[in-house]
């Protein structure tokens, strides 16, 4: 299990960000701050800590304060910085002091666990250990990059996308538009119609099944695997 500290100084919002943590798998919350100095407090506490979701602003010092405290007391725990703090110096501070990602607020569950799913890639790849060609650095180096959804026409919806752009992510092989429906709890005309849409886009793969007679089966499959 992967162990996230959750770092804001709303407690709401901490409960709702560590509520999103526990819903994605192989993460775990080990704990919740809502200041400068608790989150260190906690970080000399917690010796399996992984990851940081840190929020800029704190009642006390700034996130990026925290991140250099970090690493003078010789924390090499990663960083995601969770925040609404939206202007260019402190996202390029973040990126000179090592924070792996930046994520605006407001955001929907579904972005927050696209960078944590990016994270947890990143990690697999790197406990491999061992030397790397050029094209596993690349990798490496790309791991953290989430591709956005492409824009969608008017009349569909970003959430029903999400759930079928999951299903085909998570399934070990293509899968009808039945299949899809039965995953996601759409009607199978709802799931082709989405289907349709993200293999226009270049997102899904379009694949046929033939069977002993009749037309061919459309079977799809996601086109970008992390």
């Amino acid at each position: 299990m992967i162990e996230v500290l959750v770092v804001d100084d709303d407690t709401r919002v901490a409960r709702v960000n560590a509520a999103y943590v526990t819903k994605v798998p192989g993460f775990r919350v080990a704990g919740e701050a809502h200041s400068a100095t608790e989150a260190i407090r906690l970080m000399e506490t917690l010796p399996n800590l992984d990851l940081v979701l840190l929020d800029h602003y704190l009642p006390d010092e700034t996130g990026l304060a925290v991140v250099q405290e970090m690493r003078r007391r010789g924390h090499q725990t990663d960083v995601i910085m969770v925040t609404a703090a939206r202007d260019i110096s402190t996202v390029r501070a973040a990126m000179r002091q090592g924070a792996l990602q930046y994520l605006v607020k407001p955001f929907a569950f579904a972005g927050l666990r696209a960078k944590l799913e990016a994270y947890a890639a990143l990690r697999r790849t790197l406990d491999g250990g061992g030397e790397a060609e050029q094209a596993q650095v690349d990798r490496i180096f790309g791991a953290l990059s989430t591709t956005a959804e492409p824009p969608l026409p008017n009349g569909h919806s970003p959430t029903t996308a999400e759930l079928v752009r999951r299903a085909l992510v998570n399934a070990e092989g293509p899968l009808s538009a039945q299949e899809v429906a039965e995953e996601t709890g759409l009607s199978r005309q709802t799931a082709q119609r989405y289907l349709k849409l993200l293999e226009r886009a270049g997102r899904a793969r379009l694949t046929l099944r033939y069977g002993d007679a009749g037309r061919p089966e459309h079977r799809y499959v996601w086109a970008t695997r992390r």
